[in-house]
């Protein structure tokens, strides 16, 4: 891999140790030429809807290449939030009103479903799991009456990495299908919707895969779309967008669907050029790189006294690594200072490198963290 060429195209790291990918990436300068593309067309054309939802379809496209699913089955959204929300706004699914979940969720997968319990529409049980990671334990929370099981791919907190194919196995077995958060994964792990049986999943962009926020894609399986009427809808979400009559409602075919308003454009225009870009370097060479630096970071840190929570096997966790350090944000604040970005979370800092990322840089923040701790009485 060639690090001084993917390296020049992001300008930050001239100036600053970037290890916080996992809430945003840096910015790369063929994203910003995406953008461009779009504010270039707005400026010197103006109105131009055949070149927007052009550039939607393409981003589109792009995201469901990285996960090996059909257009067809890809709908675009502003967050992960609206993406739980769309599937939270179908139950009962087939009938069933019940969800089986983690505590290790974001918070917004966990109040989404909590939200939707208060109204009568689905009950939710959290599953929790001394080690995050999940699999059998999960089976005796399934009844007749479960519909979905919710997962994480990688777990935003302390980085664990489920096995996703095994999950969706175990929920399929149980008659219910599955659901995966994918933002902490999208872009540092080869996801394969099909290989892994994956039945819905959603990732937003700003992370790993190089975008902007305002964004996400929501994957659902073809023959599982057509089952399901979401309650959160809009005009994009009909067979024929622009047939404008207010008092008719039907479903387009497919995840087109899940589809609401107009479409988050200038996102989508980013979106498709980090996305692209993460599939010229190949996703599989990517977490390879990550891999290297996980095992890296975590050597690091263990040579310096500090307290790493996240697993210790590379190959079981994703691209983030946390360090214990009690007040987490003074520590994101001392590393700012030092010019280096990491991510706070409650009680760890996450030392989140991406496959620019030099094992040198990761090397210099896990020094300034250990500095810290040290430092306090």
């Amino acid at each position: 891999m060639n690090l001084s060429k993917y390296r020049d195209e992001f300008p930050l790291l001239k100036d600053k140790i970037h290890l916080g990918n996992c809430s945003q990436s840096p910015q790369a300068k063929r994203v910003l030429a995406a953008m461009n593309e779009y504010l270039d067309n707005w400026r010197y054309v103006g109105m131009d809807w055949d070149f927007w939802v052009a550039g939607v379809e393409q981003a589109k496209a792009s995201f469901a290449r990285l996960i090996n699913a059909d257009v067809d089955e890809v709908a675009v959204l502003s967050s992960v939030s609206d993406c739980v929300s769309m599937i939270a706004s179908c139950f009962p699914l087939e009938g069933k009103r019940h969800v089986v979940t983690t505590v290790d969720e974001f918070p917004t997968v966990g109040h989404v479903w909590r939200a939707n319990q208060s109204t009568g529409e689905l009950t939710v049980d959290f599953v929790a799991s001394e080690d995050h990671f999940y699999g059998e334990n999960l089976a005796p929370y399934f009844k007749n009456d479960t519909a979905l099981l919710s997962i994480h791919h990688v777990a935003y907190n302390f980085g664990a990495k489920q096995d996703i194919a095994a999950l969706a196995k175990l929920a399929h077995a149980h008659n219910a299908y599955i659901f995966v958060d994918a933002y902490q994964a999208a872009g540092t792990t080869p996801i394969d919707v099909k290989e892994m049986d994956i039945d819905m999943l959603a990732s937003g962009n700003l992370k790993y895969l190089l975008g902007i926020p305002g964004i996400a894609f929501l994957y659902v399986r073809r023959e599982v779309a057509e089952k399901m009427f979401p309650r959160n809808t809009g005009w994009f979400g009909r067979v024929n967008p622009f047939y404008f009559n207010a008092n008719h409602i039907d479903y387009a075919e497919g995840a087109k669907r899940f589809n609401t308003g107009t479409g988050p454009i200038l996102a989508a225009f980013a979106a498709r050029g980090g996305m692209d870009f993460i599939l010229e370097v190949g996703v599989d060479a990517i977490e390879q790189r990550i891999e290297e630096l996980s095992a890296f970071t975590m050597d690091a840190a263990h040579a310096r006294g500090l307290q790493v929570m996240s697993p210790r096997d590379p190959k079981k966790k994703g691209a983030s690594t946390a360090i214990w350090v009690g007040d987490s944000h003074a520590v994101e604040q001392h590393l700012m200072e030092q010019n280096i970005i990491a991510s706070a979370r409650g009680d760890v800092i996450r030392i989140a490198p991406h496959f620019f990322t030099l094992e040198t840089e990761i090397d210099q923040a896990v020094a300034a963290v250990a500095q810290w701790v040290d430092e306090q009485p």
